[in-house]
């Protein structure tokens, strides 16, 4: 139980952290900035695919992958219904209706920041169930792989909120309420045990597609709008080989 602990804690320490530093970079230019959100959506899109898809499909088993792609199907349409919300979470985000209407990037930010925090909860409840395994060996380099992950994760989720006018506090509950959930999963898998294995590649495949969505509807097109999309491209290139690195 100790290990777990601080399992759960090491996660949600790396996710604050790195939300932290989100906070020192918030003023950048345009320029920077798709490049910084090139950056991340590479990142996000080696998450969606080594950490999420690929280990899903292995704790399937094939004759289950079906399960995988429902998932995957299923996150993809929950985002697109989120969608159609997120003009009406200004409250969430301390500005007004008005203010919110006219913001048009705060919109795919706040889908991005919600698929990030989506795929947190299964992303702690692997790691819990590996500790409900024989080799906590294991369990605890799954722990460190996901910690350095949430570095720059967490940047991802402060920055952009900072960059489209979302109040400091606001976006510090964010950060924490998403540190929160992974460090509550981790105690979630470790307890179901069993029972959270079988629903693990369903709730990885989901993650995966809300992600995935996020990524070709939001990210990449909002990179590719202000001439700067060829630096754009080599930052996703580039973040997709640093998760991969993490990993």
């Amino acid at each position: 139980m100790k290990e777990l602990i601080y399992s759960s804690l090491m996660l949600g320490v790396a996710s604050i952290a790195g939300s932290a530093i989100g906070f020192i970079v918030k003023k950048i230019p345009h320029r920077l900035n798709d490049i910084f959100l090139g950056y991340c959506a590479g990142m996000m899109l080696a998450a969606a695919i080594v950490c999420l898809a690929i280990p899903a499909v292995e704790s399937a088993g094939d004759g289950n992958l079906w399960q995988v792609a429902a998932g995957i199907i299923a996150g993809a349409v929950f985002i697109s219904m989120l969608d159609r919300l997120t003009p009406h979470l200004h409250n969430l985000t301390g500005l007004d209706a008005e203010e919110h209407r006219s913001n048009a990037s705060l919109n795919r930010v706040l889908l991005f920041v919600i698929a990030i925090a989506l795929h947190k909860l299964p992303e702690g409840m692997a790691t819990g169930v590996a500790f409900d395994g024989s080799s906590a060996a294991n369990a605890e380099t799954l722990s460190l792989s996901i910690a350095l992950q949430n570095i720059p994760e967490g940047m991802v989720i402060i920055t952009p909120l900072l960059v489209a006018g979302v109040k400091q506090w606001r976006a510090m509950v964010v950060a924490l309420f998403v540190a929160g959930l992974e460090m509550a999963g981790v105690f979630l898998g470790y307890w179901i045990g069993s029972l959270a294995g079988i629903l693990l590649p369903a709730l990885m495949g989901m993650a995966a597609g809300a992600m995935l969505y996020v990524i070709s509807d939001e990210m990449i097109p909002e990179t590719h709008a202000h001439g700067y999309q060829k630096a754009a491209t080599f930052a996703l290139i580039a973040g997709f080989v640093t998760l991969l690195f993490l990993e």
